[in-house]
């Protein structure tokens, strides 16, 4: 469990500062995230999902490796791009608010996927599954249970004065 908890942590905080940059870089009007803390939970969910399905099927199932990852990029991508639909949606219902929108990408399915985005995600997911899980998972082992243990109720309080504070019913 603590194993989940630190990869959601690190790429939460790690997507809210890569998207902060980006939006800087390219002076786009957006925020990352929509809670008050230096977070962003799709890309810690996304990168759960990815461990879990890497563990309960690829691990499980001997193929050829490169069956197993052209299979594998094809799920992931899948079910990111699905996760960026149902957040994208579950966002604008909870704040009245788009959080983004890519309707102006050539290759869009509404507001919220869009083809060239899902191929991010694809890229990623390779890069994080083969280069970058190998060395974190030697990292993550190390983090104390208490910080773990902090970090999710600093998160959960978040969490809660957002949805008190930010909820447009």
């Amino acid at each position: 469990m603590y194993y989940y908890l630190n990869y959601f942590f690190i790429f939460s905080i790690f997507g809210h500062f890569l998207e902060t940059i980006i939006f800087k870089i390219f002076n786009w009007d957006l925020e990352s995230g929509f809670l008050y803390g230096y977070w962003t939970p799709v890309y810690g969910i996304g990168v759960v999902l990815i461990l879990l399905i890497s563990k309960n099927i690829f691990e499980k199932v001997k193929l050829n490796k490169f069956v197993e990852i052209i299979i594998f990029l094809i799920v992931i991508t899948c079910v990111l791009t699905f996760t960026e639909y149902i957040g994208g949606n579950l966002l604008e219902l909870l704040f009245k608010k788009e959080f983004w929108n890519y309707s102006d990408h050539k290759y869009h399915f509404g507001k919220y996927i869009a083809l060239d985005i899902s191929m991010i995600w694809m890229g990623c997911s390779l890069i994080f599954i083969y280069l970058i899980k190998p060395w974190m998972d030697k990292l993550i082992v190390k983090i104390p249970k208490f910080i773990t243990i902090i970090f999710t109720i600093l998160f959960i309080i978040d969490l809660i004065f957002t949805l008190i504070n930010k909820v447009r019913i």
